[in-house]
């Protein structure tokens, strides 16, 4: 397979993977799938790791990677592969962008999971009872029963803790299939296309 070819397929593959973090981090707005007020939604999914950085910023380098296969690689100075080339060299730039957006992603999930959410807790205390973090230092990822400290609303700890850890593991995928971009970019602006282009044999990257 030639590097525009491949490149397309990492494309074909982020754009799902796209809209699965854009809809986890949607969900993440409705606690538990309630509908609460707003100040007592997880501090965390206000910065929408999801949306902007998983989303948004992942689907520009998604569209460049599939258009990679039929850019057209004439007109740059009579050389057949330079147009090609430099369409492949700024390729590494876009997938440069989304590592960024994915980054932003798997930190802000990584927090968010290590914070917990944010709950109505009904303490014994009076600073201990109001909605509040009461999984701040993380043991409620080793001891399930923990969870019941949250009283609403209900079914939060595990709403939370899986569309995060989805946001997470789609997170690292999208850099990885950008890591990959990137040195199928440096081949392709390095070495060239392995097919014919300009009037070759079928005009396949």
């Amino acid at each position: 397979m030639c590097s525009g070819g491949f490149a397309k397929c990492l494309g074909i593959s982020l754009m799902p993977l796209s809209i699965v973090c854009v809809l986890c981090n949607i969900l993440l707005f409705f606690p538990g799938g309630k509908v609460v007020d707003k100040e007592n939604i997880t501090e965390k999914v206000w910065f929408m790791g999801g949306i902007l950085g998983s989303g948004v910023l992942m689907i520009f380098p998604a569209l460049v990677f599939l258009g990679l296969k039929n850019n057209d690689c004439c007109g740059c100075c009579g050389n057949e592969s330079c147009g090609r080339r430099f369409a492949m060299l700024s390729s590494i730039l876009f997938a440069a962008v989304g590592v960024l957006g994915a980054g932003y992603s798997v930190i802000v999930s990584s927090v968010a999971i290590s914070q917990g959410p944010l709950c109505f807790v009904n303490g014994t205390g009076v600073n201990e009872t109001g909605w509040m973090y009461p999984f701040s230092d993380g043991n409620y990822l080793s001891d399930k029963s923990l969870w019941s400290k949250c009283e609403e609303p209900a079914g939060v700890v595990s709403w939370h803790l899986s569309l995060f850890s989805v946001l997470l593991v789609m997170g690292l995928i999208q850099i990885a299939l950008c890591a990959v971009q990137v040195i199928n970019g440096l081949m392709g602006a390095l070495c060239g296309d392995c097919c014919g282009c300009c009037g070759g044999s079928d005009g396949a990257v």
